[in-house]
C-alpha cells in the first residue's frame, strides 16, 4: 500500500490537496537528498482536512527547486483519499494517526504500512521527525511532544515556547518516532490560516538547517510545558449541541475559546436534559476512568471539578464523534527533561 519514492513527482509542487489521489495513487513516501545525508522526517495529511503540512513543503520545495537542500529530507503525504474528500479520514477509514507502531490495532494494513515506513526511517537514520498538523478549535501553534527529554524540548522550543507533553492517544505517529530519533507534532492553528503554512515553512526550513539537537536543559523560561492527563469523549448514545437545542448536553457556546485557558473549579461547562443519566468519558493516560474527577453534574449543569486547562475542545461535531471533544491538560516544569 506504500509508495515509496526517490524523486518528486512531476507535477507534485504545484498540485492541490485535492489532486493528490490522482497524482500519487496512495500514502506516498518520498526521498528528496540534501547535502547532509540523515534526513528530516516530515509527515503531513495524516488527516485529509489537515493541509497546512503539505502546503508548507510545497513552498520550502518551490524556494529549493534550483539548489540542494541542506538536509536530505523524507516526505510522507498520507491521506490522499480524505485529503480528496477535504475529511479528516473516511467513513470505514482508520485514523492515520493512530495506527502507528504501539497502535491498539497492529493488525490492520495501515498499520503494517506504518510499521515498515518507520523501519525504513530507522534504516535511513532519520535525524529528526516533525508531523505537521491543524486543529479545528481555537487554539495557540504549539508542539506536542512524547518524550520529557531536553533535545524533544529544544525543538520543540524552535516552533513555539507551548509545548504539550501526552502519551496518549496510542499510535501516534511522533510516539512510534520518538524511538528511533527526536520527535514532534506540531499544531498549526485552523486550516485556511496562511500564517499557518508560514509557520511551519519557516520551522521546517530551520530544521534542516540543524546539524544537531542540543541535549542540556531547556531553560524554563524559554517553555511554556503542559502535561495532557485525560481524553474528553462524549458517549455515543448522548446527543449534544453548543448553546441551544432539545439535546442530551448543551456545551457552552464557543467552547473552543476555553481551550489554554486555566479554568477554575466549578467553571460551567455546559446544561444536561432534566432527567438525563449522562456521563463524558474522561480517561487519564493509562486508560482509567477519572470522569469523578475532573467534572460532576450540579443541578442539571455540568461543572468543572477541579481547576485544569483544556486543548483542542472544538465544536466540529464529525470530529468529536471520530476523535473526541478534547483534552485536559495540567503545567509542567521543563526541568523533569533529562
Amino acid at each position: 500500500m506504500l509508495n515509496e519514492i526517490e524523486t518528486l513527482p512531476e507535477g507534485l509542487l504545484g498540485a492541490r490537496v485535492e489532486d493528490l489521489h490522482d497524482l500519487l495513487g496512495g500514502p506516498t513516501l518520498i526521498h528528496v537528498p540534501g547535502r547532509l545525508p540523515e534526513p528530516l522526517f516530515v509527515s503531513v495529511l495524516l488527516h485529509g482536512n489537515e493541509d497546512a503540512g503539505f502546503l508548507a513543503v510545497q513552498a520550502l520545495l518551490r524556494a529549493y527547486r534550483s539548489r540542494d537542500l541542506p538536509r536530505a529530507l523524507s516526505l510522507f503525504i498520507g491521506n490522499v483519499s480524505a485529503a480528496c474528500a477535504g475529511q479528516r479520514r473516511l467513513d470505514g477509514q482508520p485514523d492515520y494517526n493512530r495506527i502507528w507502531p504501539g497502535t491498539m490495532c497492529p493488525a490492520l494494513p495501515e498499520a503494517r504500512m506504518m510499521q515498515r515506513l518507520v523501519e525504513c526511517l530507522r534504516a535511513r537514520r532519520a535525524f529528526a521527525s516533525i508531523d505537521v498538523h491543524n486543529n479545528t478549535g481555537i487554539n495557540p501553534h504549539y508542539a506536542c511532544i512524547n518524550r520529557i527529554d531536553n533535545r524533544f524540548l529544544h525543538l520543540a522550543a524552535l516552533f513555539s515556547r507551548t509545548v504539550v507533553y501526552f502519551i496518549r492517544p496510542l499510535g501516534v505517529q511522533a510516539m512510534a518516532m520518538s524511538e528511533v530519533c527526536p520527535a514532534l507534532t506540531i499544531e498549526c492553528g485552523k486550516p485556511g490560516q496562511e500564517y499557518g503554512v508560514e509557520h511551519a515553512r519557516d520551522f521546517l526550513e530551520a530544521c534542516l538547517h540543524l546539524h544537531e539537537i542540543p541535549s542540556h536543559p531547556v531553560p524554563s523560561h524559554d517553555v511554556d510545558l503542559y502535561h495532557t492527563v485525560a481524553t474528553v469523549k462524549i458517549p455515543e448514545q448522548v446527543s449534544f449541541g453548543f448553546g441551544t437545542g432539545n439535546v442530551d448536553l448543551r456545551l457552552v457556546e464557543g467552547i473552543d475559546h476555553l481551550n489554554f485557558r486555566e479554568l477554575p473549579a466549578h467553571t460551567v461547562l455546559g446544561w444536561v436534559r432534566a432527567g438525563a443519566a449522562l456521563r463524558l468519558d474522561v480517561s487519564d493516560e493509562h486508560g482509567r476512568d477519572v470522569y469523578d474527577r475532573y467534572f460532576r453534574i450540579e443541578r442539571e449543569t455540568l461543572l468543572s471539578n477541579c481547576a485544569f486547562m483544556p486543548s483542542m475542545f472544538t465544536l466540529d461535531e464529525r470530529i468529536i464523534r471520530q476523535d473526541c471533544l478534547g483534552y485536559l491538560m495540567e503545567r509542567l516544569l521543563p526541568e523533569a527533561g533529562r
